[in-house]
């Protein structure tokens, strides 16, 4: 995480990481790229030297990647910035909250999604990415004859995203050789290597879900009022706050100029964010709310984790004045 955190800090500046907070549900691309061209998004984009193929095979258009993985997404920014690359942004996340909320529809003109997780264990088949609920997603994303291109080396995965496109009917698989440049990504050279089938589909869209995906919605920033003394971080102890509607976990707490910084984990449907909150002693009290250097995403489940706090901090004996959350 350290790594990532120095290296966005260079990159946020240039516009090569998304910030969803910053933007616009959904995004404007030639505000994001600054000209116009077809929109293309890689899912799972590893170390990144897929994009950098596809910018030197393509450079009139615009390349958006999604990747879960902090150590995938440091790598794939030095390597943009060792090639030269300038028309790539990514985004650290779920490609299908990136999607539904980014990505405008009928917006991009295709997806690739090379050698993705296969999550081969049967417990863990509600994990994979390419199921119906995906597939009607992607087809109001997708520009008329748009398509998602899938490379994988494992067969049985292979055989469960191209029957869930169909099922899907709004899909047509054309099975195929796969284009030459995903042959060049590190998992193909690797599986080449030791001699394992490569498969290859190519999923068009025929018709588009009637499904709206709404965007998840976004509130104002969540603070409280109190008074009283703050305590030492050392009582501090982890607070938890199930589902249903986000999980809500704060982690630790140290000491700062004033009060308290708090680290907090939010977890919601297709989003994961780790957000700061402080409280901080003034004239006016107690104010509890998002540290002013941290700019999340302001969710449902980040006012939960404000309240949290501040359900933790009246048992340590503080009075909540004023709440706004």
């Amino acid at each position: 995480m350290r790594i990532l955190r120095h290296a966005a800090r260079r990159w946020y500046n240039h516009g090569v990481l998304i910030v969803p907070a910053a933007l616009p549900f959904p995004a404007d691309p030639k505000a994001l790229y600054g000209r116009a061209g077809p929109w293309v998004l890689e899912i799972g984009f590893g170390d990144g030297r897929f994009l950098v193929e596809l910018a030197r095979l393509h450079p009139e258009w615009n390349l958006l990647g999604a990747e879960v993985a902090p150590a995938s997404v440091s790598r794939a920014l030095r390597r943009l910035k060792r090639e030269g690359v300038t028309q790539a942004r990514l985004f650290r996340g779920d490609a299908r909250f990136l999607l539904r909320n980014l990505v405008g529809p009928r917006a991009l003109k295709c997806v690739y999604v090379n050698f993705p997780d296969p999550w081969p264990k049967k417990r863990h088949a509600s994990r994979r990415l390419l199921q119906v609920p995906f597939f009607r997603l992607l087809s109001t994303r997708l520009a008329a004859g748009g398509a998602l291109l899938l490379t994988t080396d494992h067969p049985e995965y292979f055989d469960f995203a191209t029957a869930e496109a169909r099922a899907s009917g709004l899909f047509e698989v054309r099975p195929g050789p796969p284009p030459p440049e995903t042959l060049r990504t590190k998992y193909a050279q690797k599986w080449l290597d030791q001699s394992r089938s490569i498969f290859h589909a190519a999923f068009v869209k025929t018709a588009e879900a009637d499904e709206a995906f709404p965007p998840i919605r976004r509130y104002t920033v969540p603070h409280a009022l109190m008074k009283g003394t703050l305590p030492p971080a050392e009582a501090f102890t982890k607070q938890v706050e199930p589902p249903p509607e986000a999980s809500v976990v704060l982690l630790e707490a140290w000491q700062a100029t004033g009060g308290l910084v708090v680290l907090a984990r939010v977890e919601e449907p297709e989003l994961v964010q780790e957000v700061l909150l402080e409280a901080r002693s003034s004239n006016k009290g107690v104010y509890v709310g998002l540290r002013p250097s941290c700019s999340p995403l302001v969710t449902a489940g980040v006012k939960r984790a404000v309240g949290l706090l501040v359900r933790w901090l009246e048992g340590q004996g503080l009075e909540t004045v004023q709440r706004s959350y």
